[in-house]
């Protein structure tokens, strides 16, 4: 395993606290830097002002403010920020809404650790994700 310097930092924002820690343990063990986490979509929006990730893992499914909502605010606020959705919901239309409204990739609940190391890579590795 080769350790990129430029790793950027990462928000996790999922309403499951299980899944925030499992996310965060996954992209600790791979040498990225947590910019924080979030539990909701407002919290989001305010730690993405506060830090501007280079990575978003946003869940789609959460109370309040959805994960699309965020993500539309997000790429409006800050287009350089690449958002990976992540969600349970993985049917081609909510893929389709999600990769429209901005989306740089999908992550598939449950998931695992090479899966989501995976799609980071890939994100990242695409010129303008």
């Amino acid at each position: 395993m080769t350790v990129k310097p430029d790793k950027p930092n990462v928000l996790v924002v999922d309403d499951d606290s299980m899944i925030r820690d499992t996310l965060k343990i996954i992209l600790r063990a791979d040498d990225y830097e947590i910019a924080g986490e979030a539990s909701n979509g407002e919290s989001a929006l305010e730690l993405c002002r506060k830090f501007h990730p280079g990575v978003v893992l946003l869940d789609i499914n959460m109370p309040g403010m959805d994960g699309l909502e965020v993500l539309r605010v997000i790429k409006q606020r800050l287009p350089a920020t690449r958002v990976i959705m992540i969600s349970a919901d993985s049917t081609m239309e909510r893929v389709k809404e999600a990769i429209a409204s901005g989306a740089a990739g999908f992550i598939v609940k449950p998931f695992n650790a090479g899966r989501v190391l995976d799609d980071i890579t890939a994100v990242l590795d695409r010129k303008g994700g």
